[in-house]
């Protein structure tokens, strides 16, 4: 969903859990001349605003957005100011693109072409920063109790499986590796779900205990 205001108005129901508490925003950047350029709505300012609401209306939202780096024209200084912003909005899952030129984009004609090094340089920038976010944001679950639907599990997870919580989108976010479940009479099936202590991390991924 773009981020516009009536997006507000979806997130009582998740707080009362009626929609999975999810949101994939597609942000693109933060500086205002930049956003101006793509024709993007609002700017990094109001967007930090909207997320401080939607976190503040339910603490259990997860976002996933995706940003381009080295947008024609892109500044340094306005590249900062997009690191600065992912430092302060904390997004839980983000990817990046090096901008490309598409066939028919108006894009393609905006002055200031930057070379594709320097595009791939700050889209691994970026990304450095987007995943040590992620990675603090993943290590605070240690220790809580989540629902997990099961994808994989062979032997009927007697030696354990994989699994998504309501955070993982499939493939392209994270996964939960879950353990052989200790008690003898614990079975974990394909396509059901089943609750889980989370007991560490493992890269993007959650690691958790069948309980």
């Amino acid at each position: 969903v773009y981020p516009y205001p009536h997006v507000d108005q979806i997130l009582p129901l998740m707080a009362s859990g009626a929609f999975l508490p999810y949101l994939d925003v597609p942000f693109q950047h933060s500086h205002p001349a930049v956003l101006k350029r793509m024709k993007r709505p609002a700017n990094g300012e109001k967007n930090l605003e909207r997320l401080q609401r939607w976190r503040e209306a339910c603490p259990e939202i997860v976002i996933r957005s995706t940003f381009i780096a080295g947008f024609p024209g892109e500044t340094e200084a306005e590249f900062e100011h997009l690191l600065g912003f992912m430092q302060e909005a904390q997004i839980d899952r983000a990817g990046c693109f090096a901008y490309s030129a598409v066939h028919g984009a108006t894009a393609n004609d905006l002055p200031g072409m930057l070379p594709i090094d320097v595009r791939e340089e700050r889209r691994a920038r970026f990304m450095a920063v987007a995943e040590s976010v992620s990675a603090a944001k993943l290590q605070r679950r240690v220790g809580a109790t989540m629902q997990v639907l099961i994808d994989s599990a062979p032997a009927l997870g007697r030696k354990g499986g994989v699994g998504r919580s309501y955070a993982d989108a499939p493939e392209i976010d994270g996964s939960v590796k879950l353990l052989p479940p200790q008690k003898a009479s614990k079975t974990l099936k394909v396509g059901e779900f089943t609750r889980v202590k989370v007991v560490g991390t493992q890269g993007h991924d959650l690691v958790g205990q069948p309980i």
